[in-house]
């Protein structure tokens, strides 16, 4: 199942990484933006099966509204990655959850195929242990 995802995360190196991965499991990335301001613009002008937002983004800590709007306004489908997780403890609506910067290859791959399928509906028996679910 490819997808195409957005990247929203303002470290470049991890962004590089993060194409990397999703390019070598097939997937589509649409784009690496920095800011929530370019993410917005972006989202908005083609389709995003699925954003990988950061919380601390280069115009200060604007992931957390960033996730809840692509999730619930635009139809995306929205995992979080942050080195600080219980910034997102409670939940945000409209968002899938939550994966613990720093993390690897593996942890990446399971938690997109996770959100993937419950995107498309598909059951899904369990969630993969890095991945924190909110509701």
């Amino acid at each position: 199942m490819t997808a195409r995802i957005l990247i929203i995360e303002d470290e470049a190196l991890v962004a590089m990484e993060l194409r990397f991965v999703l390019e070598d499991l097939g997937h589509e990335v649409i784009g690496t933006v920095a800011d929530a301001r370019t993410a917005r613009e972006m989202a908005a002008e083609t389709q995003v099966d699925l954003a990988l937002v950061d919380i601390h983004l280069s115009d200060g800590p604007t992931g957390i509204d960033l996730g809840r709007e692509l999730g619930q306004d635009m139809g995306v489908t929205v995992l979080f990655m942050t080195a600080n997780p219980g910034m997102v403890r409670d939940g945000v609506a409209g968002t899938v959850g939550v994966l613990t910067k720093p993390t690897d290859e593996r942890a990446v791959q399971t938690a997109v195929d996770y959100a993937l399928r419950r995107r498309q509906g598909v059951p899904v028996e369990y969630a993969p242990p890095e991945l924190q679910l909110f509701g």
